[in-house]
């Protein structure tokens, strides 16, 4: 290598370094919900504007953004399954979990309603009439927080779901806006986060079918990965942005975000 070679690599190295140093960044493992409904979109913007932090999202199920986060490709976890979430702290992979913000899940069915639950709040006996009439069920299959919610109520139900699996039991194996769509393209019920549903632009004669059940709460929690076990992990700028969401001023936005005058969550982090 020449010497002007050498410190053409060098002085690339040193313009790299900088501009890492200009832009910081975090990296949070998340969930299609919050992508699908359009969360990062609004909040992740505001948060850049006003810290100079860049938060680079990675959205797939609960139950793969923890792994993940195991993997310590991580800063900070943002999910929507508590028990999976205390375990993982409990377990030495997070620092702390913050309840962070709320919805709720609903069952979603064509018009035709074949099971006969419209106007329903009870999900386990919904899924009951369900099983009863084979009517089809798409699930996302996918060890998401959602999907976790669902298979609890299949178990409530006293249904068991791998002795259907393929029949009228159908498995995408992908996030909320895809399965949504496959559930209409088939004709098939689901079972949704509410915010991923008002955002979703493809409903044709979709609509709630059973809502407002307590069984149907739905949790996001917020979790440092924790820097003794992931020894990358930019500890101080994850921890920055955990304050940030769960202080007043994060709260107040959490509450703003609405789409057709409907709020999409609902903030709930403890002072």
């Amino acid at each position: 290598m020449t010497k002007t070679t050498l410190f053409g690599a060098v002085m690339l190295s040193v313009l790299a370094t900088a501009a890492s140093a200009e832009d910081p960044s975090i990296l949070v493992q998340s969930t299609t919900s919050t992508q699908n409904s359009g969360f990062y979109d609004y909040i992740l913007p505001i948060y850049k504007s006003e810290t100079g932090v860049t938060v680079n999202v990675v959205a797939v199920g609960t139950g793969q953004a923890i792994k993940n986060a195991q993997n310590c490709d991580a800063d900070v976890l943002l999910v929507h399954a508590k028990p999976a979430e205390e375990k993982f702290v409990a377990d030495g992979f997070g620092v702390a979990r913050s309840d962070l913000m709320y919805n709720d899940f609903i069952i979603v069915g064509s018009a035709a309603d074949p099971a006969a639950i419209a106007g329903g709040e009870d999900a386990v006996s919904a899924f009951k009439a369900i099983a009863e009439k084979q009517a089809l069920f798409a699930s996302r299959g996918d060890d998401s927080g959602t999907n976790k919610a669902e298979l609890r109520l299949w178990d409530q139900a006293g249904v068991d779901i791998k002795s259907v699996s393929g029949d009228w039991y159908r498995s995408t194996g992908s996030g909320m806006g895809a399965t949504l769509n496959a559930s209409v393209g088939m004709g098939a019920y689901t079972m949704s986060d509410r915010a991923t549903w008002i955002s979703y632009g493809n409903k044709g004669d979709y609509q709630i079918v059973v809502e407002g059940d307590p069984v149907l709460f739905n949790q996001y929690g917020i979790i440092l990965v924790n820097p003794e076990k992931c020894p990358s992990v930019k500890a101080d700028l994850g921890q920055q942005f955990i304050d940030w969401m769960t202080s007043p001023h994060g709260q107040e936005l959490i509450a703003a975000n609405t789409l057709d005058g409907k709020q999409l969550f609902f903030p709930n982090a403890k002072p």
